[in-house]
């Protein structure tokens, strides 16, 4: 049995699946009504979730902000992931208010 292996950017070799063991995995993602496979159909209707800067990393900038106590205190207790909930919570935001830019 031949081998196929991918190598990444950092030299790393990930092995690929057979045609065999690709079928099996189609085969069961098809009987599980809950796992079933994208079409190409929907493929091509998803929209990425991450804006992607040079170098592949994502377009987002630190920042320091100071929030009300109990505002800060909300979002953390809403567990990981608490900043990128009040980014698209902004985000929301800016969709509806219209913001005058200085340069």
């Amino acid at each position: 049995m031949s081998e196929t292996f991918l190598e990444t950017r950092t030299g790393r070799r990930i092995r690929l699946n057979t045609p065999d063991e690709e079928a099996k995995i189609l085969a069961g993602a098809m009987s599980d009504p809950d796992s079933r496979p994208l079409t190409d159909e929907e493929w091509e209707r998803v929209l990425p979730t991450v804006r992607v800067g040079l170098r592949g990393r994502p377009l987002k900038s630190p920042v320091t902000l100071r929030l009300d106590a109990d505002i800060a205190a909300t979002f953390r207790s809403s567990g990981r992931g608490w900043q990128t909930r009040i980014n698209e919570i902004l985000r929301e935001w800016l969709k509806s208010h219209e913001m005058a830019v200085d340069r």
